[in-house]
């Protein structure tokens, strides 16, 4: 949490920043859209946690306009097809938090949370001792989740 409240040094948004870099491993972004992209949080709830963001800085989804609300939800539609193809996920949590009250930990940056579920899985916020147990790396999630999205980049359906 203190990474997340309190943010990096030098940075402005963490959001902006990873938009900023390369694709790859090291800043999780799997696809980008015209207005909006996706990325794995870095700090998962569980394995496959997705991100789906908006190009532009906001701060609450009222902010933008109809185009980039539009390709919000069609990223995360996709987001869902592709985490059942890849994770076999049979449920899922999508969640939009805006403000601090509301539990955002950007607070300045909208995105949507899309959490794949399972059958008889723990709960979605689960901790034991403020640790969360995560079976796969990160990069292992990116490697099996990249080339699905780029189906999806290349116009084939995932």
């Amino acid at each position: 949490m203190p990474y997340i409240e309190g943010g990096r040094p030098g940075t402005s948004c963490l959001f902006c920043e990873e938009l900023s870099r390369p694709d790859g491993p090291d800043n999780l972004i799997l696809h980008r859209g015209e207005r909006a992209f996706v990325i794995l949080n870095r700090f998962p709830y569980n394995n496959g946690h997705m991100m789906v963001v908006p190009n532009l800085h906001r701060a609450s989804l009222e902010d933008l306009e109809g185009p980039d609300q539009a390709e919000l939800m069609a990223l995360s539609g996709q987001a869902i097809t592709v985490l059942r193809r890849v994770y076999g996920a049979d449920s899922f949590n999508l969640g939009i938090n805006i403000g601090q009250s509301a539990g955002a930990g950007i607070l300045d940056h909208v995105h949507f949370h899309v959490l794949p579920r399972w059958a008889g899985d723990t709960s979605f916020m689960a901790t034991t001792a403020d640790t969360r147990v995560i079976p796969e790396s990160l990069d292992t999630t990116y490697q099996r989740l990249r080339p699905v999205w780029e189906e999806f980049a290349s116009g084939a359906r995932a």
